[in-house]
């Protein structure tokens, strides 16, 4: 527990199992309400945490409200175990709709029937990418309804005690993830939108979209803010945001620089292209977790599909499946 301004806390939830080891829960106490910012995973280990960290700092759970920054499982997990009818859960529209989604079909969600035909028809291998699919921490999904679901656009503002937060749209990290900027004391909340010591995942899996475009757009968005104090989904507060965006910037610059490097040796696949690609763990490529292979090609997609937008890749078809080359 940690008081990072006043009436400002910060709950560390541990992510079990995971390189992160913990995502932060933000928790604003008002003098009516009290906001939450992010969950944490739904594990008993974390409900554990975030119930007993609720409780030190006084929060009456019947006069609390939850923002979450992106649907994804660690930011959303525990959602179901907070609300109830008193409590509103401020999304963006974009994201409410797919955790409607996830409410209306349950188990029969077809995200994970769609998103594995995607990347098996780019050259993931169906080995690999069964134990992913089996293993997966985003299968642990167990979002329930109803719930009061407020949707946020650019703008809205979400006020408790004297902070007034601006919700900023920073799609990229996933499609409708929102940013909190708060003017007066000059601290954006960035989700999983700028982290300060990794580059967050930018993927892609499905080609209506051009994810890393997104991204490098929402951070052009937001780096005229005047911001002394970056509160991240995961890790250490920081500041400087201006030349974290500058560092996250040449990251992707970069990489879609090595994606053209690998491609000058001829037609391959995502899966392929991955394999050659430079990341920042000590293992060769052989003996990455099939879940860090999956990410790795979901990475490796996106830039591909912001090279080919950009006209210096294509695709082919080979065997029945997706390859790409320099154009």
């Amino acid at each position: 527990m940690e008081e990072i301004l006043p009436a400002l806390y910060n709950i560390k939830i541990p992510l079990p199992q995971n390189p992160l080891e913990f995502i932060n829960c933000y928790v604003v106490k008002g003098r009516e309400r009290s906001l939450i910012i992010d969950t944490g995973m739904n594990k008993r280990v974390c409900k554990d945490v975030l119930s007993d960290g609720l409780k030190e700092l006084g929060v009456d759970t019947d006069r609390l409200d939850i923002f979450v920054t992106h649907f994804h499982e660690d930011h959303i997990g525990l959602v179901p175990h907070l609300a109830t009818e008193t409590v509103t859960i401020h999304f963006s529209k974009v994201e409410a709709d797919i955790v409607a989604e996830y409410l209306a079909k349950g188990s029969d969600n077809p995200w994970w029937t769609q998103h594995s035909e995607f990347i098996r028809m780019r050259g993931f291998p169906e080995e690999e990418l069964q134990s992913v699919v089996n293993s997966h921490p985003d299968r642990g999904y167990d979002i329930r309804g109803p719930l009061n679901i407020r949707t946020l656009t650019d703008g809205d503002s979400i006020d408790i005690g004297n902070y007034s937060f601006r919700c900023i749209e920073t799609p990229g990290h996933s499609p409708g993830h929102i940013c909190l900027y708060e003017a007066g004391s000059k601290v954006f909340v960035s989700g999983d939108h700028i982290l300060g010591n990794i580059t967050p995942i930018i993927a892609l899996w499905s080609d209506e979209v051009n994810p890393l475009a997104f991204y490098l757009a929402s951070l052009e968005k937001i780096e005229g803010l005047d911001v002394e104090l970056i509160l991240p989904g995961h890790g250490s507060p920081f500041g400087n945001l201006k030349g974290r965006i500058e560092q996250l910037k040449e990251h992707h610059r970069s990489r879609a620089g090595e994606v053209l490097e690998v491609l000058k040796n001829g037609i391959q696949n995502a899966f392929q292209i991955a394999s050659k690609m430079s990341w920042d763990v000590p293992e060769p490529w052989e003996q990455f977790p099939s879940s860090q292979k999956w990410f790795a090609g979901g990475e490796a997609l996106a830039h591909v599909k912001y090279l080919e937008e950009e006209g210096k890749v294509q695709r082919h078809i080979q065997d029945g499946k997706i390859v790409f080359s320099l154009k």
